[in-house]
């Protein structure tokens, strides 16, 4: 069926709504707010808004290729906690505008566009829960923006700061080496070239090569509903092309004054990794050892899923995450 191209303005893309009608397990209304990031015009950025508008609020960031969906089980089990649950879909994702320059996407305009609806929104006593590219954006939201949030989960995910002090840590290797080389696990390269070589990229495929548990049919195509031909799929293609592989790449000199915000943070931080994703595995060790919040916590590991925790073991990362707020 040919797709009607909803456009909100030169070179940016809408989705059209009825490609989320009727999605499995997403009764959810949608949300919207303006954002701002340097050298682009602002931006709509779509976000889910469920529970007490004056609770304690969970900020849930998710990162590529998937959209504020995956949280769908997540969501319920914090609402029944009497929280806030906030989570938006960044922008080239999801409900989110999508520009279709895939320069126009950064790490740097990301943060800014998380961080623009964080003060949008007037989001305070903020717990952060990150997972993949929500941990790069996310923890540099914090950094810029302190005193909105009370402490964080991060769920598999990362911060690359490509610094030779991560050799032998981490099951995916991405890490300098003397003065002028790096250490890159192949099958990260092997994923980097195919996002930038396929002729065609779904979400769904990324989603069911990692999942433990197959994924529905139906499942698949609503992690597809935001992308219905190549022009809305720029943000996807581009993100993975920002992953920093040097000690050079700006992506890494973020990540190297995110690290340092870090290591200054008292703020409880705990950390909630599955057992099954090797893309991750050994950041819950490198930011329990840095950050000083993360010390003393009960940390959790969440057995039989795989990178996408959320699709996996959605409703035990919930009360994973309940548990933190009520506790800390």
């Amino acid at each position: 069926m040919p797709v009607t191209t909803v456009s909100a303005g030169d070179d940016v893309l809408r989705t059209p709504d009825e490609r989320f009608a009727d999605l499995p397990d997403f009764p959810y209304a949608a949300h919207y707010v303006e954002v701002a990031a340097e050298g682009v015009a602002p931006l709509r950025m779509h976000h889910l808004d469920e529970g007490p508008a004056d609770a304690p609020v969970v900020l849930l960031l998710h990162g590529q290729p998937t959209w504020s969906y995956l949280y769908r089980h997540v969501v319920p089990v914090l609402v029944d906690a009497r929280l806030r649950v906030v989570a938006p879909d960044l922008v080239g994702f999801g409900r989110s505008d999508k520009p279709v320059r895939a320069t126009d996407y950064t790490l740097a305009r990301h943060i800014e566009w998380v961080g623009s609806l964080v003060s949008g929104l007037d989001l305070h006593d903020v717990t952060l829960v990150a997972q993949d590219w929500g941990g790069p954006i996310g923890f540099s939201v914090l950094a810029a923006q302190p005193d909105r949030f009370s402490r964080v989960v991060a769920a598999n995910t990362i911060l690359h700061t490509a610094d030779p002090s991560l050799a032998g840590r981490l099951t995916w290797a991405l890490h300098g080496e003397g003065e002028s080389r790096v250490v890159i696990e192949q099958a990260l390269v092997d994923y980097l070239l195919y996002t930038q070589r396929a002729p065609e990229l779904r979400a769904s495929d990324f989603v069911a090569a990692s999942a433990t548990t197959p994924p529905t049919p139906a499942v698949l195509a609503a992690y597809d509903a935001p992308f219905p031909d190549a022009r809305y799929t720029a943000g996807l293609r581009q993100m993975t092309a920002l992953l920093p592989l040097t000690r050079n790449d700006v992506g890494a000199r973020i990540a190297r004054r995110t690290m340092r915000a870090l290591e200054q943070l008292e703020k409880p931080f705990v950390t909630c990794y599955s057992d099954g994703d090797p893309a991750t595995l050994g950041w819950e060790s490198v930011f329990q050892e840095r950050v000083p919040g993360a010390r003393g916590r009960e940390h959790v590991t969440i057995a039989g899923a795989g990178h996408f925790l959320q699709e996996d073991a959605g409703a035990e990362l919930g009360r994973a995450i309940a548990r933190v707020v009520a506790t800390t």
